[in-house]
């Protein structure tokens, strides 16, 4: 999701929520502790130098069980973070402690706000000499597809 359609939602909403993939909730009283534009750059194994900039939002929680954070609330601190720190319309990636620091695409139900977990893959697959994965094949699916297999009692082994 993109800034702008965050920013398209959150004066639909009364609250704002940000459910994980497995079905678990951030806590309400949840924080949005930074908002920043990251820019990254870097070079991937087939040799490519790359670009990325995202928009992080950094989410934590602590004691304060009272603390809310309404869609009027964050709509004020991203339209700050666009006036003070230049940043430009990209995709959020959001940070949330767990048992370590996770890293979150996010997306939008209707409803809540959805992280959705990122994974890692390899950038230049054809330049950095990773064959193609093979289909795997169970022996006993061997004898099926076969017009020349023997069925035990056939006389043919």
């Amino acid at each position: 999701m993109k800034l702008s359609a965050i920013k398209e939602i959150l004066p639909t909403l009364s609250e704002v929520s940000f459910q994980l993939e497995d079905g678990s909730f951030v806590p309400t009283h949840f924080h949005v502790t930074e908002v920043g534009q990251v820019n990254k750059n870097y070079i991937d194994c087939g040799g490519t130098i790359r670009h990325d900039k995202t928009v992080s939002f950094q989410l934590w929680h602590s004691h304060d069980v009272d603390h809310r954070l309404y869609p009027d609330k964050l709509l004020n601190i991203i339209n700050l973070s666009e006036k003070q720190l230049g940043i430009e319309d990209a995709e959020i990636e959001v940070e949330f402690q767990q048992q370590t620091i996770g890293k979150f695409d996010l997306d939008f139900n209707g409803q809540h706000f959805l992280l959705k977990n990122k994974q890692t893959a390899c950038l230049a697959e054809d330049a950095c000499g990773i064959p193609t994965e093979k289909p795997k094949i169970k022996f006993i699916e061997l004898n099926q597809h076969s017009n020349n297999s023997c069925s035990p009692g056939s006389g043919c082994c």
